[in-house]
C-alpha cells in the first residue's frame, strides 16, 4: 500500500532558483517541491536569505536564474487565480490604511467569496485577541497586534498555499502555540504551508520538511533535524 502523498503533484516547485537583489545572490540555489498538505520550514542564520527564498517564491521579487511554478506554471502574482490560491504574510503588514481591522478582515472575506464573513471574521478576531481592538484603524495598534491582524487577514480567506515569513515574530507564547497548531490543521486540511521560522517549537510542531539556507548549499532536513541546525545558525 502507498501513501497517498507519493503520487501527488507538487504545488509549488523551484528547480536551481538563484535569489537575491541585482547582481548578488542572497544563497546558494534552492530546489524544493512542496505538495499539498505538506508543510516546508525555511531556516537559517540572520541574513541568509530566508526572507528573499519566500518573497521570489510567491513572485515578489524576480529570479536571478533557475525556476519557481506554482500548480504548473510560472510563478505571476498578476493572475487572479494564483492571487484566489496563494495568501502570503509576509515582512511588510499591508492594511488598508483608511479600514479599521475588523473592516479589513471583512473586506478580505468577501473578497475571497466567504459566505459567512461576519462569523469567519468573529472567529479570527476573538482567535487572535484582537476583540478589545477590532474597530480601531491599523496605525493605532501596536506591531504585535499588527501582527495579528496581519494572520487573522491569512485565515479569514481559503486558500491552497499559505506563505509565511516568520509568523510567530512579536506573539507571546501562548499565542505561538496557537498559531502552531493552526497551521498544522490548514496543513492537515490540504493547504500547502511554505514558513521561515526562527522558533524550534514552531517548525517542530507544523514542518513535514526543512529548508537549510546557507551561502554554499540549501538543503532539504527532516524535523528532527532541525533544532539541532538552528542552534548551529
Amino acid at each position: 500500500m502507498t501513501d497517498g502523498r507519493d503520487t501527488a503533484v507538487a504545488l509549488l516547485t523551484a528547480t536551481g532558483l538563484v535569489v537575491g537583489h541585482g547582481d548578488s545572490a542572497a544563497c546558494a540555489p534552492v530546489t524544493l517541491a512542496l505538495l499539498p498538505g505538506r508543510a516546508l520550514a525555511v531556516v537559517g542564520p540572520n541574513g541568509a536569505g530566508k526572507s528573499t527564498v519566500l518573497q521570489t517564491l510567491v513572485g515578489l521579487l524576480p529570479a536571478l536564474d533557475g525556476e519557481a511554478e506554482f500548480d504548473g506554471q510560472p510563478v505571476d502574482e498578476r493572475r487572479a487565480q494564483y492571487r484566489r490560491d496563494v495568501v502570503a504574510v509576509l515582512d511588510e503588514d499591508a492594511f488598508f490604511p483608511s479600514l479599521t481591522g475588523r473592516e479589513h478582515l471583512l473586506l478580505t472575506a468577501r473578497g475571497h467569496g466567504v459566505g459567512d464573513a461576519e462569523d469567519v471574521v468573529d472567529r479570527e478576531i476573538a482567535a487572535f485577541g484582537l476583540a478589545e481592538r477590532a474597530d480601531a484603524l491599523p496605525s493605532a495598534l501596536s506591531s504585535g497586534q499588527r501582527r495579528r491582524l496581519a494572520l487573522a487577514a491569512a485565515f479569514v480567506r481559503p486558500a491552497r498555499l499559505m506563505v509565511l515569513d516568520e509568523p510567530e515574530r512579536r506573539l507571546d507564547a501562548a499565542m505561538r502555540t496557537t498559531l502552531a497548531e493552526r497551521l498544522a490543521t490548514r496543513r492537515d486540511d490540504g493547504a500547502a504551508v511554505l514558513f521561515a521560522s526562527h522558533d524550534a517549537a514552531v517548525v517542530a510542531a507544523v514542518a513535514d520538511d526543512v529548508l537549510l539556507v546557507g551561502d554554499e548549499e540549501c538543503r532539504l532536513l527532516p524535523p528532527d533535524a532541525a533544532a539541532a541546525a538552528m542552534e548551529r545558525s
